[in-house]
């Protein structure tokens, strides 16, 4: 079995911006010349997070929308009364969405669904130069 681990280096707007980075991940896995295994995405840091979805307009008007309703904001945080930051409803909506997803890799394509994209969210407060750590492991 082999590990190979790519970085994939970007801008964001910060503020719930919600970049999709599908074929990204599938330049990782192609330049990895694995077949069979798992495709892993991180995120080192407290104020992203990654998952999959339908990625269309209205979807990420709805996301941003519903991140917004579960941590707003516009409400004070303890973050932010001890480091005045202004940033803890990133870190919380960061802990929410998590760090990593793990994708199965089947005859070197990532398993996706038909309307499944992979998608990094920037949750801080200001634009960020963020690095992913993407692990193909496998044979």
């Amino acid at each position: 079995m082999s590990v190979i681990t790519k970085h994939l280096k970007f801008a964001t707007q910060g503020h719930t911006d919600i970049i999709d980075i599908t074929e990204k991940v599938a330049q990782c896995v192609e330049e990895s010349e694995l077949g069979q295994g798992i495709v892993t995405v991180f995120v080192p840091g407290a104020t992203g997070g990654i998952t999959t979805v339908e990625y269309e307009p209205g979807l990420i008007k709805d996301l941003k929308n519903a991140f917004e309703r579960l941590a707003s904001e516009k409400i004070e945080y303890a973050h932010n009364l001890r480091w005045k930051d202004g940033n803890g409803y990133s870190h919380v909506r960061a802990s929410l969405l998590g760090p990593s997803l793990t994708i199965p890799l089947v005859n070197g394509s990532l398993q996706l669904g038909t309307w499944q994209q992979i998608i990094f969210i920037d949750f801080d407060n200001r634009p960020r130069n963020r690095e992913l750590v993407v692990q193909i492991m496998g044979e």
